[in-house]
C-alpha cells in the first residue's frame, strides 16, 4: 500500500469487460518527503477522489478480484481518501548524528 496524489483521470472506451463502469485515475506516489514520484500510475477509484487528493492505493489483487471478479487484470486501487498525514519530526541533523555513531562502531 502507498500514498499517491490524484493528478487526473483516463478516459477508456475499451477496456476488460470486468472494468465496465470503472473510473480510472492517474496518480502519482507520494515518497516519504511528501515529494511526487516520477512515473505515474493508473488505478481504479470507486470512492470519488478528486483532482488533488491524497489517496491510499492498495497493490495487492485480492481488493480488485474481490470487487470486479477473478479475471479482472486490475491490481491497484484506491482504498481510501487522506485527510491528514502526520509523520514523526526528525531532527536535521539527525541522519549526521547517525552517521557518526555508525563510524564510531566502524572504526572501534
Amino acid at each position: 500500500m502507498f500514498l499517491a496524489r490524484v493528478e487526473g483521470t483516463v478516459v477508456a472506451t475499451a477496456k476488460h469487460p470486468s472494468l465496465s463502469g470503472c473510473r480510472f485515475l492517474v496518480a502519482r506516489r507520494l515518497e516519504a518527503d511528501g515529494s511526487a514520484a516520477a512515473e505515474p500510475n493508473v488505478v481504479v477509484d470507486w470512492l470519488g477522489a478528486a483532482r488533488g487528493s491524497t489517496v491510499m492505493v492498495s497493490t495487492d489483487g485480492d481488493i480488485a478480484r474481490e470487487r470486479f471478479g477473478n479475471n479482472t487484470p486490475a491490481r491497484m486501487v484506491v482504498v481510501g481518501i487522506v485527510d491528514a498525514v502526520q509523520q514523526p519530526e526528525i531532527p536535521e541533523n539527525a541522519s549526521l548524528a547517525s552517521k557518526q555513531a555508525g563510524e564510531k562502531r566502524s572504526a572501534a
